[in-house]
Formats: structure tokens, C-alpha cells, sequence
């Protein structure tokens, strides 16, 4: 039976097995060994949304494990023209071995992945962004060498689908996990009320806050995003006054412990929802975090295919 990676309760059962399996590659790559795991495979990337480190991180990484990487963008496809997304699934998944789709909307990922006889990826939607998720818990546990007990305090847009997966993949791994933002920019309630469920077993605590001052006090792992997301675009000025303060600075980050790393997903917009002197400091790990993509990646290929 074919697995998906939709959403992060798709890997509520082996998460930190896929983490560990990332790191492990990593390890084994850079150590001049063999991870051909998925030697003659192919993989289809399909693309509503531009990005530079999906792209990269999957066609290098796809690369690396012995694969090819097929680019499709709405205008190479004609589910771009008119051809449905059914369809396009049924079409797929007779040329390749799996299939990542970064969308628009997480209704098309769904009906692409009952469509498709292939493994698929959500390479992001509107809801969620696992793949990004499990690529910051694989940098955590490099730095910490471990998941559970840490505090993970996110500012800034909590409604975006990095704090809905935030949320979800933090819980299941049992981070404590704050999402400061102001409270028209607080996450759907559904996604708060499953990972409190998760947490009563993971021992994860979660909380909802506007109160700026003091949030990242004791925190291990300080966390932001871009307030003004693709396709946001038409309310940048509403946001940008909004977010006034939750900007993630060295003021910030003194409350924070001595030994916590900042992160960010990238692309990031200095002097907005952090400053550079954090994103490019001592504590930061970005950059890190960004070729953990590539990494993280291959882990859940190799996973999603039943190789390891």
C-alpha cells in the first residue's frame, strides 16, 4: 500500500525514525559513503508556487540517492491548461516512482494523491508544510541531540501553514511549543486542539499568545517567518503594521537561554520579522536548517518508497 506525506499526522508514528534516517544520510554522504537508495527511480516536482529550496533540496537530493528529478511547472503541464487533476495523478504515476506537489490549495494535493498510484509529497499548501517541519526538528536535534523537553517559541504569523505544521510536528515529537502573534494571526482552532490532544501523550505543552514581552524567556529554539506570505501579497502594508514588535531581535533572543538557536525557513526580510544581526549571527542556524532540506528530504523519499 502506497503512503503519502500530506500532512504532519502522516508520520505521527516514525517521525523522529525519518529524522534520525536524515541525519544518518547526511552523515554517511558527506563520510564519502554509498546512499544510492533510490538508484533508477524517478521523481515528478510539480510547481504552482515557485521556490529556490524546494527545488534545489529535492533535484539535488533526488540526485544524491541514485534518482532523477523531473521539474513541472503549470505552464510545462496541461493541468496548468485545463487537463484535471485527477487525470493528472492517473498520468503520473505510470512514468515515476514519486511524485512532490507544492500548491496552492490542500484540496489539490489530496485529490492528486487518490489519483496517483505513486507516493506524494506536499511540498506545501495552504495548510501545512511538513516537509519544512521535519527539516527544523532534524537541525533541533542536531544542535540538541534531542526533541523532547525543548521549548520552541515562533513568532509572527501563527494562521500560515508553517505554525499549523509547527504545531502538529512539535507536539507529536514533545516540544513545548508557543506561537506569539497578534490574535487575529492565531492558527485555526482545530490545529491548537490536536496538538494539545497529541501532547497529553507527549508530554508537549502548547500555548497562544499576543503578549510580545518575555515570551522567549527560557526558550531553546527562537523561530519566525515571513509576515507576508506568497500570495499575500495585496495586504503587505495591513501586515506590516500589524506584526510592529514581534520583530525577532537581539532583545529578543537575550531572553531566550544562552544555548538557543534562532531558525528561520527563508527567504527572510530583514528589519521586518527578524533583524540580520540575528538571522546572520552567533545563534543562528538558517543556514543550516536550508541545506537540512535537501537531507530531510531524502529521508522521507527513501522512507515513502519502503527502502529503509
Amino acid at each position: 500500500m502506497k503512503r503519502d506525506l500530506i500532512s504532519m499526522l502522516d508520520v505521527a508514528d516514525d517521525l523522529e525514525e525519518i529524522i534520525d534516517l536524515g541525519i544518518k544520510i547526511k552523515k554517511d554522504s558527506k563520510d564519502g559513503r554509498n546512499v544510492e537508495y533510490l538508484k533508477g527511480r524517478s521523481l515528478a516536482m510539480i510547481f504552482e508556487k515557485s521556490s529556490t529550496r524546494t527545488r534545489a533540496s529535492f533535484e539535488v537530493g533526488m540526485t544524491k540517492l541514485g534518482g532523477h528529478a523531473l521539474f513541472l511547472s503549470p505552464n510545462d503541464i496541461q493541468m496548468g491548461r485545463g487537463e484535471t487533476i485527477e487525470d493528472t495523478g492517473l498520468v503520473l504515476g505510470r512514468y515515476v516512482d514519486l511524485i512532490m506537489y507544492r500548491a496552492f490549495k490542500n484540496e489539490n494535493v489530496l485529490e492528486l494523491a487518490r489519483a496517483s498510484r505513486v507516493p506524494l509529497i506536499n511540498g506545501l499548501d495552504n495548510e501545512e508544510h511538513p516537509c519544512q517541519i521535519i527539516t527544523d526538528l532534524m537541525t533541533i536535534k542536531e544542535n540538541f541531540g534531542k526533541l523532547a523537553g525543548l521549548d520552541f517559541v515562533y513568532f509572527g504569523d501563527a494562521a500560515n501553514n508553517m505554525a499549523n505544521s509547527y504545531l502538529l510536528g512539535m507536539a507529536l515529537v514533545g516540544m513545548n511549543v508557543k506561537l506569539v502573534a497578534p490574535k487575529q494571526y492565531w492558527p485555526k482552532q482545530h490545529y491548537v486542539d490536536k496538538a494539545r490532544e497529541i501532547g497529553k501523550k507527549t508530554g508537549a505543552k502548547v500555548e497562544i499568545t499576543d503578549v510580545v514581552e518575555g515570551a522567549a524567556k527560557g526558550a531553546d529554539v527562537v523561530c519566525t517567518d515571513t509576515w507576508v506570505s506568497m500570495g499575500d501579497e495585496t495586504q503587505k502594508e495591513k501586515r506590516l503594521k500589524e506584526f510592529v514588535g514581534y520583530t525577532v531581535n537581539g532583545k529578543r533572543m537575550a531572553e531566550a537561554n544562552k544555548k538557543a538557536i534562532f531558525m528561520h525557513c527563508l527567504p527572510a526580510y530583514y528589519g521586518y520579522e527578524v533583524s540580520k544581526e540575528v538571522a546572520h549571527g552567533p545563534q543562528s542556524v538558517i543556514f543550516d536548517e536550508a541545506e537540512n532540506r535537501m537531507w530531510a528530504q531524502m529521508a522521507i523519499m527513501v522512507r515513502l518508497c519502503g527502502v529503509l
